[in-house]
């Protein structure tokens, strides 16, 4: 079992990455790290000392002074390599940088001269060293204004603001679990790479980009419809802008009943993909599902009796519940990585529709088991 710390824990990617860490708790155990370190040689101390590896995320994106950027990026490498040295570690350090390397600013600069530190400090103390050098990254959680272009359109796309583009360049972009798969290879493989290079996974234009959002927005946030998504790119990206929703006030969507004579008739759900649609009854006071999702695209229906549905974010403590009933039928869908269930909490037998965008599939079953 390796033991691996993350500097940057909770951030964008290392969050992802810490989460992911914990779905092979037999490989990885996860040593804890705090922001704070940095400012306490002591504990940085006993963090280092604990790691096997550790992946060094922890960096400044955006300021108002690129200098107030370099500085804090150079000096978080330099703090982590003084660290390295007095416990005199031989982890493997895995060293988060960027194809800004390449281009003339100082965050660009930053990185490099971060990068070489690290590097430079395996080959003189018998340790290993990984210089990661990574395109774009998007995903859930991102932060608006600050980690990525797509997650300021995403977050305006569904609080009713509406992005502008600055510069329609092509950008090279991977997506966050992507990148995280790519990290936990690279600690398997365990070897020093000067230079890494994370090929990026798709290539868009920034207008390209805001067209698939829009057609989210409108398809999906406005008309209640799972988008026609063509490949991974796009699964991904809609997977992405569906984390900035406000849950809260979104769901439960009420569907539009058709009743006549002879009853009612209700559309569960219009896509543009396929995948699979289940049926079932549950007994009053069962409870179905507690687990989450990565990648998977999700719907609950309620048509007949009453229902609790809870949502809780991973890492989180903050539980959403639902109240639906069949009287006014109604959905939820999951977002990824939120732990979720349904209770019957009627006294009479609950009708639910589960559809899920992809047939179940034992050796890829994309189903973590965690308590709401």
């Amino acid at each position: 079992m390796k033991r691996v710390g993350i500097t940057g824990q909770n951030g964008f990617v290392g969050k992802h990455l810490y989460n992911t860490l914990g779905l092979f708790l037999e490989e990885f155990e996860r040593v804890d790290f705090q922001k704070d370190f940095f400012e306490n040689e002591t504990k940085l101390d006993e963090f280092v000392a604990q790691c096997d590896v550790v992946v060094h995320l922890a960096a400044m994106n955006r300021h108002e002074s690129e200098q107030f950027i370099y500085e804090t990026n150079v000096g978080l490498a330099n703090k982590l390599v003084e660290s390295l040295k007095r416990t005199n570690s031989k982890a493997h350090v895995l060293m988060s940088s960027s194809t800004q390397e390449e281009k003339d600013n100082l965050y660009g600069k930053s990185k490099k001269e971060g990068r070489e530190a690290i590097v430079n400090w395996a080959k003189e103390n018998g340790g290993s060293a990984t210089g990661l050098i990574i395109p774009n990254v998007f995903g859930a959680f991102g932060k608006p204004y600050y980690n990525s272009f797509i997650a300021t359109f995403c977050h305006q796309l569904t609080h009713g603001e509406i992005p502008t583009i600055a510069n329609d360049g092509e950008v090279k972009l991977i997506y966050v679990q992507e990148l995280v798969n790519r990290i936990i290879d690279e600690i398997h493989i365990g070897q020093s790479k000067a230079e890494c290079v994370v090929e990026p996974t798709a290539t868009k234009k920034v207008s390209e980009v805001l067209a698939l959002l829009n057609y989210y927005k409108e398809k999906y946030f406005d008309r209640g419809e799972i988008p026609e998504l063509n490949n991974k790119f796009d699964h991904n990206l809609f997977n992405t802008y569906r984390t900035y929703i406000d849950h809260k006030d979104f769901f439960p969507v009420k569907f539009t009943q058709h009743t006549d004579s002879r009853g009612a008739f209700v559309e569960v759900i219009r896509l543009g993909i396929g995948g699979q649609c289940s049926f079932s009854i549950s007994l009053p006071g069962i409870t179905r599902g507690n687990h989450y999702h990565t990648h998977k695209i999700e719907r609950f229906a309620v048509i007949k009796g009453k229902a609790l549905i809870q949502l809780r974010k991973i890492g989180t403590d903050e539980v959403l519940d639902f109240n639906l009933e069949g009287r006014e039928p109604a959905y939820v869908d999951m977002p990824i990585w939120y732990t979720h269930n349904i209770k019957n909490i009627g006294d009479e037998d609950l009708y639910t529709i589960f559809w899920i965008d992809e047939p179940f599939n034992p050796e890829d079953a994309d189903t973590y088991f965690e308590t709401v």
